[in-house]
């Protein structure tokens, strides 16, 4: 390595370590607020039992919307490759609880530890991985590099790059160019994707476009059967909307817009699930201080007939409410978040609206609104009349689901193509 990046390299670790205080103090402060970021923080440096496993499949998928992705991806992993252990590693406790709920002992998991040299070779001292498929945009310098020096594969998978994620490596684009080129293969999601990658420094023929693993979901047995019961049970035909993946200042502006929406249907009803379980709680008080009579996933299992703000505080279960809705909002979307996943609603023929700010997902959302099967409102006021708009009418709402599958059909294929690149990948090591 240039002395220049083993320099590069030193400051970048020094100061990931000089950090390490504010970083502990931050989980602290996270923790009070949701415990599961008490737990297992020994973890987050690399401390956690020998698990005795050798030339692991190791995953990482940062949080539950990372997991999910992911799903397709490592069963079909596990079916061509079954004589190998799994590892999943995740940042956040949602994604380790869906990791667990989904794969239990199947699987071998760990938080990933912090970008920390010591760190990050006692993780890979213990987990031994021969292949590292890597989810979407986590390039960490010092874990990249290590991989490379220990001869370990790395697939970025479902790779993704939005504009301002390339700004903000800017203060250590040197380190992220050397780290990226470390990966044996890029498999970018869409051709914007693949162009932001390059200028982080991905480089042919190890990037190519794979396209959206997202796109290769399939709807779970049961899923549709438990919608249909949860809606049966809260009132049979009442107009029923979700906002899905809500985030803190978003949630006041779904208030007000099913406020608008009971002036045109008195009956109905709306499923809030926020994005975060520490916003749980404050949801649940603000909709009742908004006078709404409210349920709640944990205190009451559905809804009653007569409640008019049902709030989702559990994790792992949102394709069950978009299944019992007739209109989902998906979140993030009316904050600068970026916004999130609208394939699971797409997939279920749910008319899905989203607001100004998609930048995470600009392709997917552009398509599924080329297509008819999604609607952009410009800001929080459009909400409600959007809402109305379409449960009012019944041939809209079918035509947009109809118009959201020819999509899902057409962009499949990912999962498939992203496998003929591990295979190609493993086969070459030697």
């Amino acid at each position: 390595m240039p002395r220049a990046a083993v320099f590069q390299r030193f400051i970048y670790t020094l100061t990931l370590y000089l950090l390490t205080p504010f970083v502990l103090y931050r989980l602290a402060a996270r923790g009070f607020k949701y415990h599961g970021y008490f737990a297992r923080w020994r973890e987050r440096f690399g401390f956690f039992p020998d698990p005795g496993i050798h030339d692991s499949i190791w995953v990482h998928a940062v949080s539950l919307g990372e997991v999910n992705a992911a799903v397709p991806l490592i069963e079909a992993l596990m079916r061509r490759y079954g004589e190998s252990q799994f590892v999943i590693t995740t940042v956040t406790p949602t994604g380790s609880d869906r990791v667990l709920q989904l794969f239990g002992d199947r699987v071998f998991h760990v938080y990933l530890p912090y970008d920390l040299t010591t760190a990050v070779k006692r993780f890979l001292g213990r987990v031994r991985p021969r292949l590292a498929v890597i989810m979407e945009t986590e390039i960490w310098p010092n874990l990249f590099m290590t991989c490379a020096e220990r001869g370990i594969s790395i697939v970025i998978a479902n790779a993704r790059l939005s504009e301002k994620s390339l700004r903000g490596y800017w203060p250590i684009q040197p380190l992220a160019r050397r780290a990226i080129r470390c990966a044996s293969f890029v498999a970018a999601q869409s051709a914007s994707d693949g162009d932001r990658l390059r200028t982080l420094g991905a480089a042919e023929p190890r990037l190519a476009i794979v396209g959206n693993l997202k796109f290769d979901m399939t709807v779970p047995t049961g899923v549709r059967e438990r919608g249909l019961a949860f809606r049966a049970a809260a009132g049979g035909g009442r107009p029923v909307w979700i906002a899905a993946s809500t985030h803190e200042g978003e949630e006041l502006l779904v208030l007000k817009a099913h406020a608008e929406v009971m002036r045109r249907f008195p009956d109905a009803l709306v499923l809030i699930a926020p994005r975060h379980p520490e916003r749980f709680k404050p949801i649940v008080a603000a909709c009742r201080a908004y006078g709404f009579r409210t349920e709640t996933r944990s205190e009451n299992s559905g809804a009653e007939p007569a409640c008019q703000c049902f709030v989702i505080d559990s994790m792992g279960e949102l394709i069950e409410f978009y299944a019992a809705a007739d209109v989902a909002f998906v979140g993030g979307s009316l904050v600068p978040v970026g916004g999130h996943n609208l394939l699971e609603p797409a997939a279920l023929e749910r008319p899905v609206i989203v607001g100004p700010q998609t930048f995470n997902f600009e392709e997917v959302t552009e398509d599924l609104i080329n297509a008819g099967a999604a609607l952009r409102i410009a800001d929080a006021d459009a909400l409600g009349p959007t809402v109305v708009r379409l449960l009012s009418r019944e041939v809209e709402r079918r035509s947009m689901g109809e118009a959201a599958l020819r999509v899902m059909a057409r962009e499949r294929g990912a999962v498939d193509r992203t496998m003929e690149i591990v295979r190609d990948v493993l086969a070459a090591k030697p």
